[in-house]
């Protein structure tokens, strides 16, 4: 997939600008909500300095499109395909629930295709995940030493990054911005940065997110991961459906509903792995 919306920085979009194999999932606004909104519903036996660090948490979230620096290019490389997966160009075939080196074996090998253009989302929101049940797992054992929680809220921000980016359901699909037509055309081109930006600029705050948000127990985070993904595709038509109204030029209570949902998902996704991973680190073997 040819990816998306040049990053800036973050807080600067780049809504006019289109280049090869880059995605901005939300703008920053849209990611920091995402995280404060999630740390502000954690359960009170998580941390409290996890739960209390939704600022933090929040900057965090931005890091990925940071990385994408268009002057990084061993690391902006790296990180592109971590922000999507585009569904359709897997025909068919399930992802394997292992790694992404299989992944990218399977659809190098299988598919004939790029594993960085079909996208690896489900797999850095596995990674990040993973790296959070091991920093809450130090945590268990040595709390009193100040680098632990530095590093949590460094991966939880990062993982934050990308449920955020599964929330946005061009993010799951080939045609992020725009459709193709039968004489080669684009139609609708703009419509991902339309998505992106909507909360940012139309005042989608982290308290209006947060409510009513209770952290769920996951019991396969895997299989959880490629449900939400897939629940989030439902929801391309509508995305274009509120394009072709001009409902996200000019803001209807109808679209405004329609991403705040969006963003209420991606807070209730996190939410959920933030749990999930401390949960999981109570059992974690230790690590040498």
């Amino acid at each position: 997939m040819k990816k998306r919306f040049l990053f800036l920085s973050c807080g600067v979009a780049a809504a006019g600008l289109v280049v090869a194999s880059l995605a901005v999932g939300w703008w920053s606004g849209g990611h920091e909500t995402v995280a404060e909104a999630a740390a502000a519903r954690l359960p009170d036996d998580v941390p409290a300095f996890f739960r209390k660090g939704g600022k933090e948490l929040a900057h965090f979230a931005c890091d990925p499109d940071r990385w994408k620096n268009r002057e990084m290019t061993f690391l902006r490389r790296a990180e592109e395909g971590n922000h999507y997966i585009d569904s359709e160009d897997l025909d068919g075939k399930s992802l394997p629930g292992t790694n992404r080196f299989d992944a990218m074996k399977m659809i190098y090998t299988d598919l004939k295709k790029d594993p960085s253009k079909v996208g690896l989302l489900p797999y850095a929101i596995m990674e990040e995940y993973e790296k959070l049940v091991v920093g809450f797992y130090d945590y268990r054992k040595a709390p009193t030493n100040p680098a632990i929680p530095m590093k949590c809220l460094v991966y939880g921000g990062t993982l934050a990054h990308y449920t955020g980016d599964a929330a946005m359901p061009l993010h799951t699909t080939r045609d992020y911005d725009g459709r193709k037509q039968p004489d080669g055309s684009v139609k609708q081109r703009g419509i991902h940065s339309k998505i992106d930006g909507f909360p940012e600029k139309n005042g989608i705050k982290p308290e209006e997110v947060s409510r009513g948000l209770e952290a769920k127990k996951i019991d396969d985070v895997w299989k959880h991961v490629l449900k939400f993904i897939d629940e989030s595709s439902t929801h391309i038509p509508k995305c274009y459906e509120l394009d072709a109204a001009g409902a996200f030029d000019k803001p209807t209570d109808e679209s405004r509903a329609f991403i705040l949902a969006r963003v209420r998902a991606g807070a209730q996704f996190t939410l959920d792995l933030w749990y999930a991973a401390w949960l999981r680190s109570e059992k974690l073997p230790a690590h040498w």
